[in-house]
């Protein structure tokens, strides 16, 4: 039989199988059973095996859930941050401006000079 082909791309499909294979690792390490990080999950025993295989199939929350029972959700949050994207801060100096001009109605008023 035939495995249905993920259509996610390969660096994807391989994040998280890594993502999937290290939280079972981090469950193994706190000696908790499959049924009960599911139960603390708030997913089923068949979600939780998905997860560990790291199916691209499987929601987010799901995964972050999962995280969160094993109280790694700190992580998680600074994902995207902006402070990390690199190509973003890049792409964002090209776009800066080489000079600013003030316009006339934003030029500050000179006091008048006594003569």
């Amino acid at each position: 039989m035939r495995r249905k082909s993920s259509s996610a791309p390969i660096p994807v499909t391989r994040a998280l199988y890594k993502l999937g294979h290290d939280i079972r690792d981090a469950r193994r390490r706190r000696r908790i059973p499959v049924a009960l990080m599911a139960e603390r999950a708030s997913i089923s025993r068949t979600t939780l095996n998905k997860v560990e295989k790291g199916d691209p199939g499987v929601s987010m929350g799901a995964y972050v859930t999962v995280l969160f029972a094993l109280g790694m959700t700190e992580r998680i949050a600074a994902v995207a941050d902006p402070r990390h994207d690199i190509l973003g801060q890049t792409l964002e100096e090209e776009r800066l401006p080489q000079r600013i001009r003030l316009t006339h109605r934003e030029r500050p008023v000179r006091p008048a000079t006594a003569d």
